[in-house]
């Protein structure tokens, strides 16, 4: 058996390499794994993208097949955790960077790392939402554990035309919180404010230094820009609110000071999704499938083939697109 994925490669003669390849059953087989799927659907998300145009050391192991996030029926698994026929989804766990993912037709996977698509979702919705939209719901599970009420002010939602940015919007606003969305694409308001949010802040405001504590103006925010952006969010934030961080798209650094911290008693907190638990991965998905308003997969979503990946990938590097890009691996 041979199937078609986008196959990555680097060295020291020709350099980097991206392909739409067909490839053996037994390649896939040597992978580490226990439980074979035939993909369905998968996604591209941002570090997706910097592994399909190579802007970033994403990818640690040659050859690769990239793809975080992939969702299938299961084909075999050798533990018994999952049951022929069972509908799986994969997001994060070092796939497309250290083990081959999901922008294939098959992928072999270990079975501690799948989760079962939630009954009231279907296979191309689980992708609309993906690794970004997950991610989304552990920043707002976050923000809700701490016990952030919709009534106690605005929530702030950076890098809200992105994948992430979108379903958080889409996601907060159905639970009743008032959301200001910052964006550096204005003309994106209408999309914006049809996901649910009732302002829009240039995101300029935000990206140069500024003072270490500032006005008063978010009860909770959710970040995936980093840097200059994410130490003006906190210097923002209101007295014992919270920032959920979960994105570095403006850079690494946090140019901040413990102000916001010990002066106003503001929590930041880190959000991983990639080696996220099981109990922790089953309760994002959970809200997702019982709050994500259905109206929002029609409004963020884009399908794509294999073949159209790279050039997804290279707009999304440039600021380009907004929403979620779903990836037909059959097609």
């Amino acid at each position: 058996m041979s199937f078609n994925a986008i196959l990555l490669g680097k060295d020291e003669t020709t350099g980097f390499s991206c392909s739409l390849k067909n490839i053996n059953k037994q390649q896939l087989l040597a992978q580490e794994g226990d439980t074979l799927i035939q993909v369905q659907y998968s996604s591209i998300n941002y570090k997706d993208a910097l592994a399909l145009t190579n802007k970033s050391p994403i990818v640690r192991h040659w050859p690769m097949v990239p793809g975080i996030d992939g969702v299938g029926v299961v084909i075999e698994c050798h533990n018994g955790r999952y049951q022929k026929g069972d509908m799986v989804i994969l997001n994060g766990w070092g796939c497309g960077e250290t083990h081959w993912g999901c922008l294939a037709q098959y992928a072999y996977l270990k079975s501690d790392w799948l989760i079962p698509l939630p009954s009231n979702l279907t296979a191309y919705q689980s992708m609309v939402i993906g690794t970004a939209g997950y991610t989304a719901a552990l920043c707002v599970k976050r923000i809700i554990d701490f016990g952030v009420k919709p009534d106690q002010g605005m929530v702030l939602v950076t890098g809200a035309s992105g994948g992430v940015g979108s379903i958080a919007i889409a996601l907060l606003a159905k639970l009743g919180y008032q959301v200001t969305a910052s964006t550096s694409k204005i003309d994106d308001a209408d999309y914006l404010h049809q996901l649910g949010a009732v302002s829009i802040l240039e995101s300029q405001t935000l990206k140069e230094p500024n003072k270490p504590l500032q006005k008063e103006r978010w009860i909770a925010a959710v970040d995936v820009v980093g840097s200059h952006t994410l130490a003006n969010v906190c210097a923002q934030t209101q007295y014992n609110g919270i920032v959920a961080s979960c994105g570095l798209a403006q850079g690494m650094d946090f140019p901040s000071t413990v102000a916001p911290f010990i002066l106003r008693g503001v929590t930041l907190s880190g959000v991983d999704s990639v080696m996220a638990s099981y109990d922790k991965r089953i309760a994002a998905w959970d809200l997702l499938a019982h709050h994500l308003d259905g109206k929002v997969f029609d409004h963020i979503s884009n399908t794509i083939t294999l073949n159209e990946c790279v050039d997804t990938a290279n707009k999304m590097m440039t600021g380009q697109i907004k929403g979620r890009f779903v990836v037909d691996v059959n097609q």
